[in-house]
This record gives structure tokens, sequence and C-alpha cells, in this order.
């Protein structure tokens, strides 16, 4: 038996979480798409999750999302509230920093960083006084009062755990997400039926990009390689699987966005080579990676394991170009995917994938590769850590 805020838990008794995340829809939002499947994911290891989005009503600002949502956790009475954090989830408002300030005290809170480390500091405090105050956990430069009044802190990669463990001198808890499409049945053969729908040639490669369609993605780049691959390649297609209109690209920057693509393909010549499907169900993700001869990821700031979009194209078996960031050691080390040697250069996407496109043995070890390493990233693991992070969590409340 735990002792939590003054009651017995049982040993199969159910732990109860309000998870709060930002306001997009899951076909909109990779936070929320996240939150989704943990959720789901939890529910098999006897965790209860009730979502809690954190949404301006109307003219209603950041200030009463926050509120509501408070008032939200208290109607709910969980025995743990979680957070899930990104800057760009909230448009980049401070408001749900001071979440802390509004929620129970007496329910443990955890907080899970998904994008940390990139978003300015605000000015009128230099770095020095900002590495003192978030030693001392009274503020976070980025997460306001969400990391200093965390019971503990989630991160998904080794980057932001040592950068979290650097300005705070806490430990924060590493659970890797997992992929966020699963290899659906049948999804093989639908892919072979999405390859004679658009068209190929037999034998003909095709490239795909997926992933919510955002400028940080490389497409540019990727598109501006595509006249170098044809050269060699003349039936290359490229697809790009994913919505343009995102919690981080409200629709008006998405349409223009497309509108620059849609463009840059046409002074490159290669209208014809490039499809975009839009957002489309889980499936057919699946069916299009399963058609796809290489996927190519070319991040303006680098691919890493945070990115479920290419733990589901390594967990499909795809071979794999991507660019990586600077302190990335894990992917570069795995051998699981074909590294693009520079960012924002459509010369060396056309060396990386150029490569892959010539040699199929590099691009069976790369899909065996993949495989392995994605195996190590699943929705089961994921919600074990969690439950377990939560027991311990919820003990320790409880001493």
């Amino acid at each position: 038996m735990v002792t939590v805020r003054g009651k017995l838990r049982g040993v199969g008794e159910r732990i109860r979480v309000a998870m709060l995340h930002g306001p997009g829809r899951p076909d909109s939002d990779g936070v929320s798409d996240y939150v989704a499947n943990l959720a789901r994911a939890l529910d098999d290891v006897g965790v209860t999750v009730t979502p809690v989005p954190v949404r301006p009503d109307g003219r209603a600002g950041w200030r009463a999302a926050t509120a509501d949502a408070a008032r939200t956790v208290r109607r709910l009475g969980p025995d743990l509230v979680h957070v899930q954090f990104a800057p760009s989830a909230y448009r980049f408002s401070g408001r749900p920093g001071l979440l802390p300030l509004r929620l129970p005290r007496d329910v443990p809170l955890v907080t899970t960083v998904h994008e940390y480390g990139w978003w300015a500091s605000p000015g009128w405090l230099p770095g020095p006084v900002w590495s003192l105050v978030e030693r001392t956990r009274l503020w976070d430069r980025e997460t306001g009062r969400l990391v200093p009044a965390s019971a503990a802190v989630v991160v998904t990669n080794d980057g932001h755990r040592t950068l979290v463990a650097a300005r705070t001198r806490r430990g924060p808890v590493h659970i890797p997400i997992a992929p966020n499409i699963g290899d659906e049945v049948g999804a093989a053969t639908a892919g072979r039926r999405l390859r004679a729908d658009l068209g190929l040639p037999e034998g003909a490669p095709l490239l795909a990009f997926f992933g919510f369609v955002h400028p940080v993605k490389g497409l540019r780049h990727l598109i501006e390689a595509l006249p170098d691959l044809r050269r060699s390649h003349p039936d290359l297609r490229l697809l790009v699987i994913g919505g343009f209109t995102s919690q981080a690209l409200p629709e008006p920057e998405a349409r223009a966005f497309r509108a620059e693509l849609d463009a840059l393909a046409a002074r490159a010549g290669v209208t014809d080579a490039v499809t975009f499907t839009g957002h489309v169900p889980a499936e057919r993700v699946s069916a299009a990676l399963h058609a796809a001869d290489v996927v190519v990821l070319p991040f303006t700031v680098g691919a890493s394991t945070k990115s479920g979009a290419l733990l589901a194209a390594l967990a499909h078996g795809v071979p794999t170009a991507v660019t990586l960031p600077d302190d990335d050691t894990e992917l570069r080390r795995s051998g699981a995917v074909a590294v693009i040697g520079a960012r924002r250069d459509s010369d060396a996407i056309v060396r990386a994938v150029g490569k892959l496109l010539t040699d199929p043995v590099l691009r069976r070890r790369l899909a065996e590769r993949g495989r392995a390493f994605a195996s190590a990233y699943s929705w089961p693991r994921v919600a074990a850590a969690h439950r377990d992070l939560y027991a311990r969590t919820l003990e320790r409340a409880g001493a």
C-alpha cells in the first residue's frame, strides 16, 4: 500500500492522471498526437488518462485558457498532473508556464519538455543571471514555473537531458517517444497499389517525406535536389505525406508555404514529379511508407529520435536519409540512417540519396538496421516507463 493525499492506494488500483497539452488536434499537432497515443498505451498498463487541452476560447486569451485548464484539473481530482510542454504548441505564449501557480499544490506535477534549448530567453535578464535563477529552481527561461515546480521532469532525447541537467542541476527522466504511425496490417499490399495509382513505371524510384509540412523540415532543399537526382533517375517521384496546416503553421501561413513549394517545383521543372497528399489517415501513411524506396527527412535543424515520423519510417523498414543535429551521437553511431552531410544543402541531399538509389545492398542494410533500431521504441515500453515514474512520484509524495 502507498499513502497518497491521505488515501491508501492498493497494488492493483489504477493511477488517475490529468494530462495537459496544447490546443491543437492530433491531426494538426505532433504533441497532441503523442498524447493520444500515450493515453491509449497507458490505459493498457493501469493508468487512466484524461487529456486536458489548454485552449483559448474566442476572445479569451492564454490567461483564461490556463485558468480553465486548472479548474478542469480541480474538478477531475486526479492523483497526478502531467503537462506536455512545447512552446510552439502554445503559440509561444508564456502563460502555460504559470500553470503550477493555479494547479492544486497537493497533487504531484510531472512535466515533459518536447522542445527545449532553442527558444530565446527573455532579454531582460543576461545569461549568467538566468543560470543562477534556474539553478535555484525559481524560474526556467523556457517553461516558467513548470520545470522548477515539477516533482519529475521527462525528456524524450539525450540532448534535452543534458541541457535540462546543466541548467537546473537536476536529473530528468529520459523516456523516448515511439513511432507516430504503426505498420498497419495489409499496408504492404496497399503500398503496391499506391505505386500503381501514382502511375510509377516498374522499377521507378519513389522518395517520400513524412510529417507535418513546415519550413524547418527542409522540403525546399529536397525539391531543389530533384532535378539533379532525375538526371540519373528520370522516372523518380517525390511523395510528400502530411498536412500543411498545424498548430505550428496556421492556415494562412500554411497556404502561403504550399504556394511557395508549388512555385519552387515549377521553377525547377519538377512539378510532375512531386505529389502532395495532405493529411491522410494512419493506414494510408503506412501504405505510402511501404510504397517508398527511400524516405528523406532533411530537417534544417537535424532529425533526432524525438521525431515520431523518423521512428515510423525506420519501423516500416524504409531506408531513410536524414540531416542530423550537431550534438547527435545516437543516430550516427547506430548505422540505421544514411546521413545527409550538411543541412540546408540540396547538393548534400543529392549525394546521400543518389548513393542510396544506386546501392541496393546499402538499402537492405539500412532497412534491417532501421527496424532493429526502432524496435527499442515502442508504445508498451513508453507506457511502462511512465507508469513506473508515476508510481515512484506518488510514493514520494505520500512519504
